[in-house]
């Protein structure tokens, strides 16, 4: 099977709002994940056949915003009982993926998990507001 390999950013909001907590909470073990996550994304396809990500907006449209489940190097816990998730913006055609937001379901502020993610989406990426 063929697969796009897709260049992967991690966006500056992400990194400031959520990847600092990661880093300060992980150390030596973060660095690692998240050189993983970007492995993972890289091929974003083989993500999608084994269940781990899923589309929330249009799967058909040129770009598609999708969650992803993770766990962090060296913890005992599954990737989907961890909490921990990521926010992706997958550009099919550019072959790109923007890393929007990396989040424990603890570090956001509603109860309702998926309504606090796409408020700080819609608030901090006009661009992608309109897939909502």
């Amino acid at each position: 099977m063929k697969f796009t390999k897709y260049e992967v950013v991690v966006e500056k909001y992400a990194e400031r709002h959520f990847i600092s907590k990661f880093k300060k909470k992980y150390k030596g073990s973060w660095s690692l994940t998240l050189s993983t996550l970007i492995e993972e994304f890289e091929k974003i396809d083989i993500l999608f056949l084994k269940s781990i990500a899923e589309h929330i907006t249009n799967k058909d449209a040129d770009v598609v915003v999708c969650k992803t489940e993770f766990r962090v190097h060296g913890t005992q816990e599954s990737r989907h009982g961890s909490g921990n998730r990521c926010i992706i913006a997958v550009h099919k055609n550019a072959c790109v993926i923007n890393v929007l937001v990396v989040y424990h379901k603890n570090y956001l502020s509603d109860k309702n998990e998926t309504a606090s993610w796409k408020k700080l989406i819609k608030d901090n990426y006009p661009e992608y507001s309109n897939l909502f």
